[in-house]
């Protein structure tokens, strides 16, 4: 396979599809980009130079479409970006390659525990990491201590967590489906949160960042970022329990000096940009570890650099 490749990434119109895109589009393994998603009601047609719109993961013809679409196009890379798209190809054991295509994911571990925020939970007291209380929210009878958080098992994003304050609003938000949401225990943020990449190679090769942030309607809007040993000891510890193969992305908010990891999203974040302008190139190290090349090393000095969200208008 030569370098310049024929990528194709999958749910190209949310935020972090468009930042994957504006990230290839400047790649030099690049040799056509490809973007997928199922509308056109997004800004991933003014960054991918080849977008179409495909069948959601639910449709019966979706795969075959999809392995079509590869062989048509002789696609060398596949990104997926959805993290519902993400379950689709895990529960298929379509990790590796789809068609001829190969895939670009976390390792089947990470997949299988960032999926679910109970068996997160679980993992990490497994390993003696620290985690906040949590509990399967369809166990519990009376909270008797709040504020607390309320999330969904499986979802994604920040639609689905709520902060509750009291025992109506547990079960407001519980009545249609409690068995579909987890209890846990609120961690403030005066200490501060931290959104962190974490990377490690299929030979086992070991990289992270630490970005320290403010979250604007869910997204980290602004940030900066900052040195903590106690934090990446803890990335350190987990890629190797998780038998971590990949990107993910890990947040945490202190609790007096120690570090407690609240999430773990099994895929490229929201901050993946960010952290390849800052010289963490983890998309691109993903693709060189797949093609079985030396990893590159653009990382800088750059602890105390602030990033900030910004938002660029379309028309058409």
């Amino acid at each position: 396979m030569s370098k310049r490749l024929n990528i194709l990434v999958t749910g190209c119109g949310g935020d972090i599809g468009q930042s994957i895109g504006k990230i290839l589009l400047a790649s030099k393994y690049t040799k056509n980009l490809h973007g997928v998603d199922i509308t056109d009601r997004n800004a991933g047609q003014f960054i991918f130079p080849n977008f179409s719109i495909g069948l959601p993961f639910t449709h019966p013809d979706y795969l075959s479409k999809m392995k079509l679409f590869i062989k048509e196009q002789e696609i060398d890379i596949v990104i997926p970006m959805a993290e519902p798209e993400l379950r689709f190809f895990s529960s298929h054991n379509l990790l590796n390659k789809i068609g001829d295509a190969l895939m670009i994911t976390a390792s089947s571990k990470a997949l299988e525990i960032g999926f679910d925020k109970f068996k997160t939970a679980e993992f990490l007291k497994s390993v003696g990491l620290p985690f906040p209380k949590t509990t399967l929210a369809e166990h519990v009878e009376t909270i008797t201590s709040f504020p607390i958080i309320l999330k969904s098992k499986t979802g994604s994003g920040s639609k689905d967590i709520h902060k509750l304050d009291t025992m109506d609003e547990f079960r407001f938000y519980t009545r249609k489906n409690v068995a579909d949401y987890v209890v846990q225990e609120f961690i403030t943020e005066v200490d501060g949160e931290y959104t962190c990449g974490l990377y490690r190679s299929s030979k086992g090769e070991l990289r992270s960042i630490i970005l320290k942030r403010e979250l604007d309607h869910g997204y980290s809007g602004y940030g900066e970022v900052v040195e903590n040993t106690e934090i990446t000891n803890l990335l350190e510890k987990l890629a190797i329990e998780i038998d971590l193969v990949g990107s993910i992305n890990v947040q945490l908010r202190m609790l007096d000096t120690v570090p407690m990891v609240f999430e773990i999203n099994p895929r490229f974040s929201s901050t993946v940009l960010y952290r390849h302008l800052f010289g963490f190139e983890d998309l691109i190290w993903s693709i060189e570890d797949k093609l079985g090349f030396d990893l590159s090393d653009n990382q800088k000095q750059v602890i105390g650099k602030k990033f900030y969200k910004g938002y660029q208008e379309y028309i058409k």
